[in-house]
C-alpha cells in the first residue's frame, strides 16, 4: 500500500526555505495561522465527541500537525537567514513564525524610523482609516503585532520574558491614571463614537469615566509591542546599513524619557560595540 502520510521536510528543502522570497515567506506565515485555526478548531470538535474518534478523522489531524510543523520548520531556516531573525528568535515568547512575518513584512530601507513601522502596523493613534479609502495599515502585520502582545501577556508570570516586563508596569500604570480619574474626557469622547449596548459592562465602566479592564490591558499590551518594535528597527536597521539609527529611539518609561537598549544585543555582531560607542 502507498504510503500516503505527509512527508517531513528533507535537509535540503530546509536548506532551501533559507532563500525564500519575502513574498513566499508572508504566504507561508499566513498559511501556517490558517492551518493552526483549522487544526484547533478540528481537535476541539474530535473532543467533543462521546465514543473514540474514527480513525478518518485520527489520520486528518495528524497530517494536519505535521503540515503546521513543517511549516514552522521552513519558516525558522528563512528567519536564520537574517541577523534580526536570530535575534527575534533569542527574545522569550517571540518564535520563528512571529520572527519570519516580521521579516517578511517590514522593508527596513522605507522605514528611517520606527514610527513607519508602528504606522504600517496600525499602532499609531493618529492614523484614522477613513470611509471609503484604502486601509492606511498593513492588516497582516497589525495581527502578527497583536499576537506579540498576547504573548507577552501570556508569559507576564515569567522573569524570562523581557517584555512582558514592560507589559506588567504598564499595565499598573494605565490602572493607577484610570482610577485616578485621568481618563475622563476619552471616555466622553469613546461614548461619543460608539454605540455601546447600555446593559454591558463596558458601557458602565466608561459612564463613570473609567476605561473598562480589557481597554486597559490593550493598551499595556500595545505599548509592550510597541517597546518590541522600537528595538527590533534599531537591530534590522543595523544589520542592514551597518550603523545605528540617525535618530535613536527614546520613549517614556515610568516617568523619565530616555533610551532603553536592546536586549540580547550579543546575537547581532558590532550591534554591542557600536552602542557602547554611542553612549560614551
Amino acid at each position: 500500500m502507498t504510503d500516503v502520510s505527509v512527508q517531513r521536510l528533507s535537509k535540503d528543502l530546509v536548506q532551501a526555505a533559507r532563500t525564500l522570497s519575502d513574498k513566499e515567506a508572508r504566504f507561508l506565515v499566513d498559511n501556517y495561522y490558517i492551518m493552526q485555526d483549522s487544526r484547533k478548531r478540528s481537535d476541539n470538535q474530535v473532543r467533543a465527541m462521546s465514543d473514540e474518534p474514527h480513525a478518518t478523522l485520527a489520520w486528518f489531524a495528524k497530517q494536519s500537525d505535521t503540515l503546521e510543523l513543517q511549516t514552522k520548520r521552513a519558516l525558522d531556516a528563512y528567519s536564520d537567514e537574517h541577523a534580526a531573525g536570530v535575534w527575534m528568535k533569542s527574545l522569550y515568547g517571540i518564535g520563528p513564525v512571529i520572527a519570519a512575518g516580521m521579516l517578511a513584512h517590514i522593508d527596513i530601507t522605507r522605514a528611517p524610523t520606527v514610527g513607519h513601522i508602528w504606522r504600517f502596523a496600525g499602532l499609531d493613534p493618529t492614523t484614522k482609516w477613513e470611509k471609503k479609502t484604502k486601509r492606511p495599515w498593513n492588516a497582516e502585520l497589525k495581527t502578527l503585532c497583536w499576537k506579540v502582545g498576547q504573548s507577552f501577556m501570556k508569559f507576564s508570570g515569567s522573569e524570562d520574558c523581557y517584555y512582558a516586563t514592560f507589559y506588567k508596569e504598564r499595565k499598573a500604570l494605565e490602572i493607577e491614571r484610570n482610577e485616578r480619574g485621568d481618563n475622563v474626557e476619552l471616555c466622553k469622547t469613546i461614548l461619543t463614537q460608539k454605540n455601546f449596548d447600555k446593559k454591558t459592562d463596558a458601557f458602565k465602566h466608561y459612564s463613570a469615566g473609567r476605561l473598562p479592564p480589557a481597554h486597559i490591558d490593550a493598551r499595556a499590551r500595545r505599548y509592550a509591542v510597541k517597546m518590541f518594535l522600537s528595538h527590533m528597527h534599531l537591530v534590522m536597521y543595523f544589520a542592514h546599513y551597518n550603523e545605528l539609527p540617525p535618530k535613536p529611539f527614546v520613549i517614556e518609561h515610568m516617568g523619565h524619557v530616555h533610551f532603553i537598549k536592546p536586549p540580547n544585543v550579543d546575537q547581532v555582531a558590532g550591534l554591542e560595540e557600536a552602542l557602547t560607542q554611542k553612549a560614551n
